[in-house]
């Protein structure tokens, strides 16, 4: 009887996030038409990644029930091979500026070290388990090779908090880890642009995270603050950003998501991108996976997190596709335990 009822809970803990999670898709699809409305907004972007989000996320569900342990390994084949045929970076790239390209060739370096870790967690066969591992490293070396200093870092954490992962009993701990990391960087990025950090402490950050992004950054929030309603319509930062955007983001671009949502489509627009960043670690912390599976997972889209608010990551469809392919292999309950009562 016990059993059945712990299986009545997850069943209704998983409905509850697809729901959730339907939910939070819809608005974020919905939202950029209505802040597009009258403004000349282009909301095709936005309404992509989210049919990429959507459509990864589907995928991912149904081959992971299938196949818990060969997708999510071709998942990372297949993301290592997209970050090799992106446009390479020049050697020695700093950590902490993915701009551009080199934030997709990290977070998809990042994603794939995920589903190879997925995938070692979920063998039970010990030199496969080792094998997978070792794929996992290579993706992350792979990142020096291909001179994304923050892919390397990225997939190395990634890795490492996988690891780590088998040695924490309570996936709850875990998942509130990963959220509060998101939180300082969001946290940050924020102080950042609105210049209200110690003069050193600024000094010492727009070092690596270089002058120009923040003076995007900034340009950025004065629009979110001046728009908050609605913004100012998707797509359209490059067109009302001012003379630094002119300048310095040819591709119309701020080079953080979350500023950008802000000031395209205000207050709701970035308040949709953090839910949507909940929702997935809300599915993990439900899902019927181990408690190493799901934390790997959540690792690996915290680390794009990251590199989405300090970078152009999320504009990549590939980046978003993939980060939704690798939640729902790690939230997908494997057909060969989902008999009743197990």
């Amino acid at each position: 009887m016990t059993s059945v009822v712990g299986a009545d809970a997850d069943s209704d803990g998983r409905n509850v996030s697809d729901v959730v999670g339907v939910l939070v898709l819809g608005a974020c699809a919905g939202w950029p038409l209505i802040s597009a409305a009258g403004r000349d907004g282009r909301p095709e972007g936005v309404l992509l990644a989210v049919l990429a989000v959507a459509a990864g996320y589907a995928a991912g569900r149904m081959s992971g029930a299938l196949l818990p342990v060969a997708a999510p390994c071709a998942g990372a084949l297949a993301g290592l091979g997209r970050a090799c045929a992106l446009p390479q970076t020049a050697p020695g790239a700093q950590v902490t500026t993915p701009l551009g390209q080199a934030g997709a060739v990290a977070a998809l370096l990042a994603l794939a070290t995920g589903g190879a870790c997925c995938a070692a967690w979920a063998t039970p066969v010990p030199a496969l388990r080792r094998g997978l591992r070792l794929l996992a490293a290579g993706i992350a070396l792979s990142g020096a090779v291909l001179g994304s200093a923050a892919g390397c870092v990225a997939s190395t954490a990634v890795l490492l908090c996988s690891l780590a992962a088998g040695r924490i009993r309570h996936r709850s701990a875990g998942v509130a880890g990963l959220a509060l990391a998101a939180a300082v960087v969001t946290g940050t990025v924020l102080a950042v642009a609105a210049n209200v950090l110690p003069a050193g402490l600024v000094s010492a950050l727009e070092g690596p995270l270089d002058a120009r992004r923040v003076r995007l950054w900034r340009d950025a929030l004065l629009l979110a603050r001046r728009n908050t309603a609605l913004g100012v319509g998707p797509g359209r930062f490059g067109e009302v950003g001012g003379a630094a955007s002119d300048a310095l983001a040819p591709d119309g671009k701020p080079h953080s998501a979350l500023l950008q949502q802000a000031a395209e489509q205000g207050l709701v627009g970035g308040l949709l991108l953090a839910a949507a960043f909940c929702w997935l670690l809300y599915a993990l912390w439900r899902s019927p996976r181990t408690t190493p599976v799901a934390l790997t997972a959540g690792a690996a889209l915290t680390a794009l997190a990251v590199l989405a608010a300090v970078g152009d990551a999320l504009s990549f469809t590939t980046v978003p596709a993939g980060a939704g392919l690798l939640a729902g292999l790690a939230t997908a309950r494997p057909w060969a335990t989902a008999a009743p009562g197990g």
